[in-house]
Formats: C-alpha cells, structure tokens, sequence
C-alpha cells in the first residue's frame, strides 16, 4: 500500500515530464505538401508556355524591320545592312550583334540602336556622320567629321564645307603626329574659328602639327599655329578683323601679340 503511494505522488510532483508535441506540429502535413507540389508544378507550366511562346510559337517572329535617324544614306541601306532575318523569333534577336554590324557596315553611321519593338518589330536609330571638313583627291573627296575621322567618299563637293590641305608630307613632325592626329588638330581649328567668321573659312592647311593656317574668302590669310589656345586666338583674330578689315594676312599664333598686314 505504501509503496502505490508513493509512486502516486511522483507523478503530481513539480519534476514531472511535459507532454509529447501532437504530430501536427512536428511538420507540415500531407495537404500543405500536396499544396506546395502543385505550386511548383504549376510555376513550371507557366514558365515552359511563355519559353515556348517567346521561342516555339509562331506568334512573337519578326516581321518587320524599320529605320530611322538617317540623312545621306537611306532606311532601305541601313535595313539591309542590319540584316535581321524575318521570321526568326524576336526574343533570339541579338540586339548588341545588329548594332556593331551596323557601325561595321556603314562608317557614315556614327551611332546605331536597336530595340525590339514587340509583338513583331525590330527598330533601328542611327545618326549620322557630318563632315567638317573635306580632303579632296583624284576628284573625290573624301569627309572628315569632328572627331578627326575620314569616314566617307564623294563625288561632289558637300556645301560649305572647309577643304583640309594636309601638306605634312616632308615635315619632320610626322612621325610623331601621323595624318590621323594632323586632321584632328586641323578639326579643332576650323571648330575654334569665330561664328561670324566660320562661314567665310574656305580651307584649313596643315604643315606640321603646330603650322596650321586658314584661308578665308578674299584671298585673305590667317597664322594660326598650332591646335592650341584655341578661343584665344578666335577671339584675338575676331578683334583684328575688325580693327584692319582690309587687310589680308593675320597672324595670331601667338594670340597676345596678334598682327595684321597688307591691304
């Protein structure tokens, strides 16, 4: 009887264990699974239809390619150099690969950008190439733009565009500063030349790097010197042609003693 007591008492005293946690709470039961399972199918489905509709379907192909931007060159020459298949899906369309072929393509082109125009369109913007300034040669000439590159060839002379005389050739400097580096400089010149003066600029000449001078209308002569000091001189030169407009050669190389003679 005392011992049935005593075990009585053991099992009301304060160290007695806690009860075991039901089954639910130890992990998610069969429908949560099912549940998470059918998510994951469904996830898979969606994401095969849409590879399938982007890549497998008929519906989102190209099917037509357009251009715009252009000046010289026409939309059809830079469609055709864009060649983008029709037909193919849009979403294969490599939009980074037509671009670079179309700097490739056409040196006039001075940026090109493609997007997909979706469902079915490939746009091309491009800009173009503006000489500002021309080399002539054999009766072509060929264009120079604002960078200094040759990017194009002729038959007749652009409008109002400055000739580059580039007459390096027996100068000692043009190992140092190829034809590349004259023609920038000589673009720097013709940029840096005053807007009221710009548009009586018929031609820049190039001797060597820091021999650049320019002939204006008139038969009028300007010493610039080299790329160098640029608004100084614009500014240098502005001032003489107003204080000796009949004279014909400047000089203003060394733009803070500029000089003006003949007449």
């Amino acid at each position: 009887m005392a011992a049935t007591t005593t075990a009585r008492r053991g099992r009301n005293s304060g160290t007695e264990e806690p009860p075991a946690r039901s089954a639910k709470a130890q992990g998610p039961g069969p429908r949560r699974g099912r549940l998470l399972l059918l998510l994951a199918a469904a996830a898979a489905l969606l994401g095969g239809a849409a590879i399938w509709a982007l890549y497998g379907s008929s519906w989102l192909r190209v099917e037509s390619v357009t251009a715009e931007g252009t000046r010289v060159l026409t939309p059809a020459q830079v469609e055709k150099a864009a060649a983008v298949p029709k037909g193919v899906p849009l979403a294969s369309v490599d939009t980074d690969a037509v671009a670079a072929r179309l700097l490739a393509a056409l040196p006039r082109l001075r940026t090109a950008e493609v997007e997909r125009s979706w469902p079915h369109g490939v746009e091309l913007r491009v800009s173009e190439r503006r000489p500002v300034l021309i080399i002539a040669k054999n009766g072509q000439y060929g264009e120079v733009d604002r960078e200094g590159v040759r990017f194009a060839t002729v038959g007749t002379r652009p409008k109002g565009v400055p000739l580059l005389k580039l007459d390096a050739a027996r100068s000692p400097s043009l190992k140092r500063f190829p034809a590349g580096r004259l023609r920038a400089e000589a673009v720097t010149a013709a940029a840096d030349v005053p807007a009221a003066v710009r548009g009586e600029l018929r031609a820049v000449r190039v001797r060597s790097f820091d021999a650049i001078s320019l002939e204006l209308s008139g038969r009028r002569t300007v010493v610039w010197g080299s790329g160098e000091k640029g608004d100084t001189k614009a500014k240098a030169l502005a001032a003489l042609l107003k204080a000796a407009p009949k004279a014909r050669h400047f000089d203003v190389s060394v733009p803070t003693a500029p000089a003006a003679s003949g007449g």
